[in-house]
């Protein structure tokens, strides 16, 4: 079994734990408590090359990134360092992550934040809006397409902003054949074995129709990368590592973008 499979298959066990802890009915009640609205989208499409910088505790491949890193500290550092925008990964067996980190995250700076995820219920738009996520997560290498589909309706129906993620030709094509998204992530990393390949933004990036926000996921590191894929077209960046093991995260996040 992949990763990737494997991933999927603990998040619908805890999902299914998390759903008995707390029916659906009273998650929903707690909606009309949300916080103020932060567009997800229009913050990555202002001009230049936007970042969504990414708290994350740990990944299968890289283990523990950042030991005692407080979601307070980082993602103010993020915001004055220039961020558009955050993500918050809140994947806990595998990432180390939680819900806990994303109220922290929308608390403690005032910029959108996406919840990265593998979302696979609806029940996980719910958690996410009460959480006080802006937008979320779908893969389409772990949904199949009428379910990516109907999770993509059900988002934006809470008012969720939606960044759909594709690594492959096929992915992309399954994914503007039936959601036809405003956002399109292309995750440079094959989530089946982990392996990181920059290239596949470039390769894909001409297949994707115009008036997309593109954002390149994965594997970025330096300011010639960035600038080279500002060049080329794409809109955003989700950069995660490279600003977690930085020593200053905001003097990092500074570095790549020029201060912009």
């Amino acid at each position: 079994m992949s990763v990737l499979k494997q991933i999927v298959a603990s998040t619908r066990e805890s999902v299914a734990e998390r759903r008995d802890a707390v029916p659906l009915s009273t998650l929903e009640g707690q909606l009309s408590a949300r916080g103020e609205d932060r567009p997800f989208a229009e913050a990555l499409a202002r001009p230049g090359l936007s970042v969504i910088a990414e708290f994350k505790r740990r990944s299968p491949s890289a283990g523990e990134i950042r030991a005692g890193a407080t979601v307070a500290d980082v993602v103010d550092a993020y915001q004055r360092g220039g961020a558009a925008a955050l993500s918050v990964l809140t994947e806990e067996a595998n990432f180390g992550g939680s819900l806990e980190d994303l109220v922290a995250a929308r608390s403690a700076a005032e910029l959108p934040i996406l919840r990265k995820d593998f979302i696979v219920d609806q029940y996980q738009l719910v958690e996410s809006a009460v959480a006080g996520a802006d937008a979320i997560l779908l893969i389409a290498a772990a949904l199949e397409p009428d379910h990516l589909a109907a999770l993509y309706t059900d988002a934006n129906a809470l008012d969720l902003d939606v960044l759909v993620e594709v690594h492959n030709e096929d992915e992309l094509e399954g994914v503007l054949s039936t959601v036809d998204p405003d956002l399109i992530g292309i995750n440079n990393r094959d989530l089946s074995d982990f392996s990181v390949d920059v290239e596949r933004t470039h390769d894909l990036l001409a297949d994707i129709p115009a008036g997309k926000t593109v954002v390149s996921e994965s594997g970025l590191y330096s300011r010639e990368q960035l600038d080279e894929l500002e060049r080329v077209g794409v809109d955003a960046v989700l950069i995660g590592e490279r600003l977690m093991r930085s020593e200053d995260p905001r003097v990092a996040l500074e570095e790549l973008t020029g201060g912009h």
